[in-house]
């Protein structure tokens, strides 16, 4: 994997002068995100929505000034050759889903600091049951948090909780498949969009679904009140990219800690798999099975 540096360059240079206005851009704009050319094809067609098809010198994401976050990244990527693997779930089937384009913005963010970033979309997945372990939809969500790192979770308030398209998509993920927990010491970012005034209840029930599903929900979190006034009218130039405000300065805080902790927890995640009650129900269950062997 080609990893993609950019000189840092020092306060003042080695002839003694200061740092040069394009030398401070450059900083500034550093990107560890894929390349079409290092990047899969099939899978940037299927999982990245996100990705702006026109010239993205002036987006918003491109100039933020995220130099610790993007060393730390750098460093990582450096002395792994593996990128932070992060599965993205939102809460809506909407035509115009305000949860759909805050995780896409979301998605933009982490893509910047070097994540592979796919995002699960929820059309077609069943509603929860016990027939249909082996739909190609529930197949593809429980392969995709098997492989990931970490999780964003973005979804709507509704009826002043989260939708039943999102937690339909966590009911279909369980708590363990045979020995392996598809996302037992996984990093977890939360947020949510209200269609009124800003509430927490949809977050906070992420949170209680995040600790269910032994994930580590990182402290900071989004909740975007009155979603629609954030974007341009639809049909607007950028109608679906976040205009400036708190709000979205927030949404960029809770990327940057997300990937730090993924960074810190990502090297010691099999130690969170390794409980004292798992280990003596495996303890009992072969002292069974030596007992029930013939002599």
């Amino acid at each position: 994997m080609a990893h993609p540096v950019v000189r840092q360059p020092a306060a003042n240079d080695a002839h003694g002068g200061d740092t040069t206005r394009a030398e401070l851009q450059t900083i500034k704009t550093k990107s560890l995100a894929l390349s079409p050319s290092e990047d899969d094809a099939a899978i940037r067609r299927k999982y990245r929505p996100f990705i702006l098809s026109d010239d993205t010198a002036d987006d918003w994401i491109s100039i933020l000034e995220l130099t610790s976050v993007l060393d730390m990244a750098e460093n990582d990527l450096r002395n792994t050759n593996d990128r932070l693997k992060v599965l993205v779930l939102y809460g809506s089937l909407r035509r115009r889903s305000y949860s759909r384009l805050v995780a896409f913005e979301a998605c933009r963010i982490l893509f910047r600091l070097g994540c592979d970033v796919r995002v699960f979309d929820p059309e077609g997945l069943p509603v929860k049951n016990d027939t249909d372990h082996g739909h190609p939809k529930v197949q593809e969500l429980r392969e995709l948090s098997k492989w990931s790192d970490g999780h964003i979770w973005v979804t709507p308030e509704q009826h002043g909780n989260l939708t039943a398209v999102f937690k339909n998509q966590i009911d279909w993920i369980p708590l363990s498949s045979g020995s392996v927990r598809p996302t037992q010491g996984r990093t977890l970012a939360i947020a949510q969009v209200c269609g009124g005034s800003q509430s927490f209840n949809a977050v906070n029930s992420l949170r209680i679904l995040g600790r269910w599903m032994r994930m580590f929900t990182i402290p900071n979190q989004s909740s975007i009140p009155k979603a629609y006034t954030h974007f341009p009218a639809e049909g607007q130039p950028g109608d679906q990219r976040l205009i400036p405000s708190s709000n979205r300065d927030r949404l960029v805080d809770c990327m940057e800690e997300f990937v730090k902790y993924t960074i810190l927890m990502r090297p010691h995640m099999s130690l969170f798999g390794d409980r004292f009650s798992e280990r003596e129900e495996k303890r009992l269950a072969e002292a069974k099975r030596n007992i029930s062997r013939p002599t």
